[in-house]
């Protein structure tokens, strides 16, 4: 049996409520022991010594939403690759999104999926699959059949499901195995030819804008759908205040919603693209100040349930480019956390909050049994410095893609080590 203990660390779980100073215990990859002066007696021989210096050691980080190029844009990003960046920024379990080529939509690519991350990546690798064929929006996937292969939630990625018809069919079949639908909350036509959040600063950039009711008619709708039908749904990512307002209300009644916020969409506002920073091209788009700042009371008062990286890497030939011709998305495991505790630094979420909100609460949206300190769960933790101080340089990010929003800026909040099902699978170098 290998062991080894966590000592003198600040235990922190939001599952729980628990926030002591401890030690931790793992044995053969579970957690079997934690709490304030655990090895009071002395450690016991044989068993592996870690000292926390005192530094934050809880869950490690659940991600729902993560793109990668594999299978068939592994130029991108490799399954491989992103768990490094992963594990690097303190996430142990991701969710891949079905977008690649081939779309992963049936059985045996839901399969693949599991057996290129069993065989490749250094954390825990999730696959979603698509709910519509092809991601066409036109005919829905097999549900029940995926589901029993290994898939977590159904989702088009970054296509929304346009046909209500066939939105309405799917909420009422995925009923029947108790599927998550995700849905990427963007009404395709009144978003088409956007670059940017429609507003006084893009007609003054010269650049088309996206109208933050895209989104909100599109939740709208499904809202109305899922009161039809009693169907799991989950909004991927929330950008605008209104999108908050009718979560929030839809949970009022009641409704199966919930709903996730990028990273970037809580620390960066439509300013922020400055002199054309196509880096900062993101979908859905970074919105008004307001916009931000209620999403962050929406984070705060539960109302959204998840952080996510909204990782989505892209090649130098698609993002150095004319900013409405550049392609959207960020890359963002790696800075998830650090991102996320400005809001912890700035007095706004608490601590907890913003923990639970990247662990326990994704890991029971998926059905996972991870993002907890308990006994008997699998050892998937980390070791956060949180007042670390430290300069983003991209050229360093583990990631095959470097589009970070945060390249060049300073964040305070550093992974120290993380730990795979009691594995270290990332340690930071020393002055790094």
């Amino acid at each position: 049996m290998s062991r080894t203990a966590y000592l003198n660390a600040r235990l922190l779980d939001p599952a729980s409520g628990l926030d002591v100073k401890g030690d931790l215990l793992v044995a053969d990859g579970l957690i079997a022991d934690l709490g304030p002066n655990l090895f009071h007696g002395g450690v016991p021989d044989g068993v592996e010594t870690v000292d926390c210096n005192g530094k934050l050691l809880c869950p490690g980080l659940v991600d729902m939403r993560v793109f990668t190029g594999e299978p068939g844009s592994e130029y991108r990003e490799t399954l491989a690759t992103a768990s490094q960046s992963a594990a690097a920024g303190g996430v142990t379990s991701f969710l891949v999104m079905p977008n690649s080529d081939p779309v992963i939509d049936n059985v045996a690519l839901v399969d693949f999926i599991l057996r290129r991350a069993r065989d490749t990546a250094i954390v825990n690798v999730y696959p979603t699959a698509a709910l519509t064929v092809g991601l066409e929006g036109r005919q829905m996937t097999e549900i029940g059949l995926m589901k029993e292969a290994g898939a977590l939630a159904f989702t088009d990625g970054n296509h929304a499901v346009k046909n209500a018809l066939v939105m309405r069919r799917a909420m009422a079949y995925s009923r029947l195995f108790d599927a998550l639908i995700i849905q990427h909350a963007e009404e395709p036509d009144l978003a088409a030819g956007g670059a940017m959040n429609e507003s006084e600063l893009a007609s003054r950039l010269g650049l088309p804008g996206i109208s933050a009711i895209a989104e909100v008619i599109m939740i709208e709708r499904d809202l109305r759908l899922v009161e039809l039908t009693g169907a799991r749904y989950h909004v991927a990512q929330v950008s605008c205040a209104a999108s908050v307002e009718l979560i929030r209300q839809a949970k009022a009644r009641g409704l199966k919603v919930t709903c996730g916020v990028s990273a970037p969409h809580l620390a960066l506002n439509e300013n922020d693209i400055g002199t054309y920073r196509t880096f900062l091209k993101l979908s859905p788009p970074l919105r008004h100040e307001d916009d931000r700042l209620a999403l962050i009371e929406g984070l705060k008062d539960g109302t959204i349930d998840v952080i996510v990286s909204g990782h989505d890497p892209q090649d130098p030939e698609t993002k150095r480019r004319p900013f409405a011709e550049a392609a959207f998305g960020a890359v963002g495991l790696e800075t998830l956390l650090p991102v996320s505790l400005r809001l912890h630094h700035n007095g706004q979420v608490p601590l907890t909050r913003l923990i639970g909100a990247m662990s326990f609460v994704p890991a029971d949206l998926a059905g996972l049994k991870t993002g907890r300190l308990a006994t008997g769960l699998p050892a998937d933790l980390i070791l956060v410095d949180i007042d670390k101080p430290w300069l983003l340089d991209a050229a360093k990010l583990r990631s095959r893609s470097k589009n970070s929003p945060f390249d060049e800026t300073r964040l305070e909040g550093r992974i120290l080590r993380t730990i795979v099902a009691g594995r270290t699978v990332f340690t930071l170098a020393p002055g790094a």
